[in-house]
């Protein structure tokens, strides 16, 4: 039954479904749980496994959602007694383990150039899912990106429309002009759930003409202040590879809610008490 479960998971997480495997590690007195008993347990609520059945099992498939909902994978215990949070009379305890297996951040690279290329080539080394757009044939096809997981040839702003793109989603738009830009730009302004990321390549210049030209075709201040425009953090020269480490720093200062500091300044080392 673990060999089914496991492969029901690997299968699940290749099509992007996200999983929750509980795994029974403790059990003392009586319980329906046995140690080591698996269950997984999908986004869209399908169940493979069992971890006893009863008022145990339904709360831990109630975690299970929880915790992927949270993507937060953790530990958790009952008292399987009366008092208990179970109200169950078996009289034992029960430890078990959640673990969370999220989808890989999608990474959408607008634009197959230079730039693009170094973004793919940093996105593919952290693991991530990459998509690459262009409408050029010579910058969208498997000999240049031959480990993308999407290569999507065509207009780039009818693309990006008919994607599905959602909080798991991080944009970066940096194609060969100013308007190819913004049509890109104007695409994800329009979809219904905003990406966890947008950044538009761009001078200061650049994107406040562009901002403007939006502002005056009726978008929003509040949602123009979403996109991360000039992109990047201010570490690199101009060099693409500088600049898309910069770019990709951002993104992961983004999606693990973190400020850029130094590690020397978080960890505040005293030199003078040591």
């Amino acid at each position: 039954m673990e060999g089914k479960i496991l492969k029901a998971v690997c299968d699940a997480i290749d099509n992007g479904i996200e999983v929750a495997v509980v795994t029974v590690l403790e059990v003392k007195g009586s319980s329906p749980g046995k140690e080591g008993s698996m269950m997984a347990v999908f986004s869209d609520e399908k169940i493979i496994g069992t971890v006893g059945g009863g008022a145990l099992e339904y709360k831990l498939i109630e975690e299970s959602l929880k915790a992927i909902k949270e993507n937060k994978s953790y530990e958790t215990n009952f008292e399987l007694t009366e008092s208990g949070t179970l109200h169950m009379k078996c009289g034992g305890f029960v430890r078990a383990y959640i673990k969370v297996f999220s989808k890989r951040e999608k990474i959408l690279i607008m634009g197959g150039g230079h730039l693009g290329l170094e973004i793919y080539n940093l996105s593919k080394y952290l693991n991530k899912y990459v998509v690459i757009f262009d409408d050029r044939h010579e910058f969208a096809n498997k000999e240049r990106f031959p480990e993308a997981d999407e290569i999507i040839l065509g207009n780039m702003e009818n693309s990006v429309e008919n994607y599905d793109i959602d909080r798991n989603s991080y944009v970066v738009i940096v194609t060969r002009g100013h308007e190819n830009d913004k049509q890109c730009l104007k695409a994800i302004l329009n979809k219904n759930e905003f990406p966890k990321y947008v950044g538009m390549v761009g001078s200061k210049g650049k994107v406040t003409s562009t901002y403007k030209e939006l502002l005056n075709e009726g978008y929003s201040k509040e949602k123009l202040k979403k996109i991360y425009s000039p992109i990047g953090l201010d570490i690199s020269n101009p060099e693409p590879k500088e600049i898309a480490l910069g770019i990709m720093a951002e993104i992961l200062s983004v999606k693990n809610e973190k400020n850029p500091k130094h590690m020397r300044d978080v960890k505040n080392i005293d030199l003078e008490n040591i």
